[in-house]
């Protein structure tokens, strides 16, 4: 069985894998060091003299400075190494930004724009559940709605996911922000936010985390509150639908040309 490891040839401290004793030698990487106290197991010891101040290596990197001397052969631990950290307790960021640095040019990009202001870089329509227990039937109104991708309308797709029920506290707030932050998303043309009706994070819930929205470009279905979620929404027929609403609006829409400054560091 191995007494000892030395981690890396720079370190000066070894490490004992068994209980050693004061006065025997070891054979340390071709160099012999004699114990000049008990080492106890999974402890280091010094592989030569380290002066008071000088830096304590195992791994090849600096994990300390010797408090005093050490000798070679003597243990080595808390009484006689400190850390090289400083005495400074806390951080602070404080980011100077950009303020003196000039726009050197602009650059431009087709996209959308938004009610909103925002500009997206894709046209689509998302289906939004807002809990896991209604992801089949996303999927199924995705599956019935793809027929009507085309022109300047890139994709149907549903968002489905594990969440909005059985949540509390941050991790039951991080989803609400989310599925609202994914609502507000320009690259989306059109939302259906597809609620059941019973979970933590309905859509009567979620309307405080979504604010204000475009009526035209953001719908809501919870499915407690009717018979036939696919009827609901006209598959097959209804022209009334939410997705041919919003495909036979977004497929007028062009992509322009936007402009945002480049800023060279």
């Amino acid at each position: 069985m191995q007494d000892i490891v030395k981690i890396n040839q720079n370190d000066n401290v070894a490490v004992a894998l068994r209980p050693l004793n004061e006065g025997e030698t070891l054979d340390v990487a071709g160099e012999k060091v004699t114990l000049v106290q008990d080492i106890p197991q999974g402890h280091k010891f010094a592989l030569r003299a380290i002066a008071q101040g000088e830096e304590v290596v195992k791994y090849g990197f600096r994990i300390g400075y010797a408090k005093e001397a050490i000798e070679k052969g003597a243990w080595v631990h808390v009484h006689n190494v400190k850390t090289a950290l400083g005495d400074v307790l806390s951080y602070e960021y404080k980011p100077e930004g950009s303020k003196d640095v000039e726009p050197s040019g602009h650059v431009y990009f087709d996209g959308y724009r938004r009610a909103d202001g925002k500009v997206g870089i894709r046209n689509e329509i998302w289906i939004v559940p807002t809990v896991g227990c209604v992801n089949s039937i996303a999927k199924a109104l995705e599956t019935a709605a793809k027929k009507f991708v085309g022109g300047n309308v890139e994709d149907i797709i549903a968002f489905q996911h594990p969440y909005g029920c059985s949540q509390m506290g941050d991790d039951q707030e991080n989803t609400r922000k989310v599925l609202a932050d994914m609502i507000h998303h320009p690259n989306a043309a059109g939302v259906l936010v597809l609620g059941l009706g019973c979970e933590n994070s309905n859509i009567p819930v979620l309307m405080d985390y979504i604010g204000e929205y475009d009526e035209q470009r953001v719908k809501f279905l919870q499915c407690q509150d009717v018979e036939d979620e696919m009827e609901t929404y006209g598959y097959p027929g209804r022209t009334g639908n939410l997705c041919k609403r919003i495909l036979q609006r977004e497929d007028r829409r062009k992509r322009t040309d936007h402009r945002y400054e480049v800023r060279w560091f």
